[in-house]
């Protein structure tokens, strides 16, 4: 945190980066405030009631939305539906030739797929809606007919997405970049106030259960102490392995040009233990909450043994091996789509690369690959505990929205690393135009 803020001190003494950063914050105001406005046509308090019965996956999006679903905003859905149709059309990328043949376009196949990705964003935003519209039907209030507020409903969570998106876009033009995790960033820290008040109401819950009122505070303080301690501990742990890499040496052959000679160092290739970031644990937790959600929204008032099984799955051990599996698989198939060890070997040849002990062509990627493959077990290992230990604790303790605890700190500690290393980029532009001019 110390590197994040000497970082932001340095940019805020370069007036381009100043500029930017002022940019952000106020787009980043702009989305605080447009969580407090009501949307029409429901009311709050049944709303709100009904989503919190959802379980998990109400939970997880009204603290990725800042607390706008619980409070019925007209950002209620927040930025899921962009991320929905980002992760979509990246793994469409993958399976049907045309977007492949988009991406490896450069800047105009990319602008393509920023406009796929729009229009899917607002569809999935229209399906969103009309679900969260139907399923909350009993919290509509009374003063239009029921399919004209029905209309504005959707109408306002679908245009709140968009709006959204827009925001995220114009932190990445006009802003210092990285729009759409730096809103999802600004969601959760939003909540973080809640999520320690509701420590301290839970700890005070126990102290209550002691006829010593001492000893009830002792006992609540240590435990405040001890929740304290393990949550530092989780980001020290998190930072330390999301900043860890496997370095794979690399020598250059040297070449004449001329009266030149080119080539002849050392470098190496950087493969971060963590590569997939926190999308396999994205995927899992749709995965996973996708059955519990269509039960909850749609047979609510049903009691047959397979919804009962669905609405206790999440306290269930089939629950945590299911999500390691989910996981596992998840950071394998993430890895697999997004990092190509055949294109790292193809280049390094090209330009005279080879990896010492390793003959060129075929050898060096089948080297890149399983040395990619050994680091993917400690990435899925890594968000496996880093997941299901807090969920685990929630559980057991009865505590509400612990389970939650070890994927924020994965958001939040990603997104920190990467607007550091934003910055840095930045700033080292700006210096190196200095010496330039």
């Amino acid at each position: 945190m110390k590197g994040l803020f000497d970082t932001l001190i340095n940019a805020f003494r370069v007036p381009v980066l100043r500029k930017k950063l002022f940019i952000t914050f106020g787009i980043l105001s702009l989305y605080m405030l447009g969580g407090l406005v009501p949307s029409p046509g429901i009311n709050r308090v049944e709303f709100s009631a009904l989503v919190q019965s959802w379980g998990q996956i109400g939970g997880l999006m009204n603290i990725i939305s800042g607390g706008g679903l619980y409070a019925a905003t007209i950002f209620a859905m927040g930025i899921t539906p962009y991320i929905n149709s980002s992760i979509i059309i990246q793994l469409l990328t993958v399976a049907v030739p045309a977007l492949e043949r988009l991406q490896k376009e450069g800047d105009v196949g990319r602008k393509t797929i920023k406009k796929i990705v729009r229009f899917t964003t607002v569809g999935l935003a229209l399906f969103q809606a009309t679900a969260f519209c139907y399923a909350t039907r009993s919290a509509m209030s009374d003063f239009l007919p029921k399919p004209l507020n029905a209309v504005l409903i959707i109408a306002s969570f679908t245009a709140g997405s968009a709006f959204i998106m827009w925001l995220g876009e114009q932190i990445n033009d006009k802003g210092i970049g990285n729009g759409i995790s730096l809103i999802v960033f600004a969601g959760i820290v939003t909540r973080l106030p809640d999520m320690a008040v509701q420590l301290y109401n839970y700890s005070l819950d126990v102290s209550g259960r002691f006829d010593s009122a001492f000893i009830g505070f002792i006992i609540a303080v240590l435990l405040f102490a001890a929740v304290t301690a393990l949550a530092l501990s989780i980001i020290v742990f998190v930072l330390f392995v999301q900043n860890s890499e496997r370095r794979i040496a690399v020598q250059y052959s040297k070449r004449v040009v001329g009266r030149k000679t080119y080539g002849g160092q050392n470098t190496y290739i950087p493969l971060k233990v963590n590569q997939s970031g926190v999308m396999p644990v994205i995927f899992a937790m749709s995965m996973l909450s996708l059955p519990s959600t269509i039960v909850t929204m749609f047979f609510a008032n049903s009691n047959n043994i397979i919804v009962e099984w669905f609405r206790n799955f999440g306290k269930s051990p089939t629950y945590y091996l299911v999500n390691l599996l989910l996981i596992v698989g998840f950071t394998f198939f993430y890895s697999l789509i997004q990092f190509n060890p055949i294109e790292i070997s193809n280049n390094l040849q090209k330009n005279g690369g080879f990896l010492p002990g390793v003959r060129p062509g075929r050898p060096t990627s089948d080297f890149i690959a399983k040395t990619a493959g050994r680091l993917n077990w400690v990435d899925a290992i890594f968000l496996s505990a880093v997941v299901l230990i807090p969920t685990f604790i929630g559980n057991v303790t009865g505590m509400s929205n612990v389970w939650f605890a070890g994927t924020s700190v994965l958001i939040l500690t990603g997104v920190a690393n990467d607007l550091v290393k934003q910055v840095e980029s930045q700033l080292i532009t700006h210096h190196y135009k200095g010496f330039l001019d």
